[in-house]
């Protein structure tokens, strides 16, 4: 039975990618708005506040914690896009996901948010020339990270949690 931490597995970096690659990786994360929203459409409120693995998050948690981990994502990329790898501030997610925002908000307003931030995202990422992928941000733990890694990081982070809402699915016969 798989780690059910790491529903698709953990993310792997394979190295520079080509264009094909890209592409790929910006339609994963433009895809990923709607295949969260279809990985929770039609849970109760009971189903909602249930975690994902013993120990995880619930799937309220996951909903909100997607976009705004995305956010900083959008974030580091304008930075790097425009300064010479700037560093950026970390957060703490697991704290971010205990906050009383998280508990308040219903995932509606979250998928909504992801929704309009992917569809900026994604102008964006569009955008580059070949030349931008190469840029970079100094992350304070893990030094410096360039954009076509981030990139693939995205695109299996959205999978990621997506899997991790899909396989409670199955597991509890939802």
């Amino acid at each position: 039975m798989p780690d059910p931490r790491y529903p698709i597995g953990k993310f792997v970096f394979e190295g520079q990618l080509n264009e094909a690659h890209r592409e790929e990786f910006i339609n994963d994360i433009e895809q990923t708005p709607a295949a969260l929203r279809s990985a929770v459409q039609g849970l109760s409120p009971q189903q909602i506040e249930t975690p994902y693995r013993e120990g995880g998050w619930t799937v309220r948690q996951v909903v909100h914690h997607v976009p705004e981990s995305h956010m900083n994502a959008y974030i580091r990329f304008k930075l790097a896009l425009t300064e010479e790898s700037p560093t950026i501030k970390p957060y703490l997610e697991d704290r971010w996901a205990t906050l009383p925002d998280v508990h308040s908000t219903p995932p509606e307003v979250s998928l909504s948010l992801l929704d309009a931030l992917h569809n900026r995202w994604v102008r964006l990422l569009r955008s580059l020339q070949a030349r931008d992928w190469k840029r970079t941000f100094n992350h304070p733990e893990l030094g410096i990270v360039p954009l076509e890694k981030t990139l693939a990081l995205y695109a299996w982070h959205g999978k990621h949690h997506v899997a991790h809402i899909t396989e409670l699915r199955k597991k509890m016969g939802w």
